[in-house]
């Protein structure tokens, strides 16, 4: 894949993040009952920067987890691949009925990854609301689905793949555009 553009540098996801975080405690009016919740494998590292910071702006630590999404996707499929799919852990610290839990990941796209985290969430409790926080919004959903928190929308095109690296998992930070 040929390197496109880079939308977001390591500067760029700091800001957005802290953006984001001042709209969860506004709209959300304080921190009360929040759970925030990362799809693995990135919006796991992306939900904890958004803990920090809000716990720096509040002086509250929001409980957190981490959602394995593996076994609710629409498509696994032998035919797909002949290995077993890996499953990770699934850590929630918290008790989530009747808590408004915030679900995060990197890219929201067709919205199948975020059906699917909705079905494994609900597995856990009933929280009294989800509420989505995206880095990045790329547009061409599928399923009526949108973010309630974006750091950047990214118009692209079915020919093009967004990337998010991140120090946790990639050891650099950024938001590039491939095209396929």
């Amino acid at each position: 894949m040929k390197a496109k553009a880079t939308v977001l540098d390591d500067a760029a996801i700091r800001r957005a993040l802290t953006r984001i975080s001042h709209e969860i405690i506004e709209k959300n009016k304080g921190v009360e009952d929040l759970v925030l919740v990362g799809i693995k494998t990135r919006g796991v590292p992306i939900a904890q920067r958004l803990k920090e910071k809000i716990q720096e702006i509040e002086s509250f630590d929001i409980p957190g987890g981490e959602l394995d999404i593996t076994l609710y996707r629409d498509d696994l499929t032998p035919k797909q691949n002949q290995a077993e799919p890996e499953i990770k852990e699934t850590n929630i610290q918290t008790d989530i009925d009747g808590k408004k839990v915030i679900l995060v990941d990197d890219v929201l796209y067709t919205g199948r990854t975020v059906r699917a985290a909705m079905d494994a969430l609900i597995d856990h409790g009933r929280p009294a609301q989800i509420q989505l926080a995206v880095l990045v919004d790329r547009g061409h959903r599928e399923l009526p689905i949108r973010a309630d928190f974006v750091g950047k929308n990214v118009p692209t095109s079915h020919d093009e793949v967004v990337t998010v690296t991140l120090s946790e998992t990639d050891q650099a930070d950024e938001v590039k555009i491939y095209e396929k």
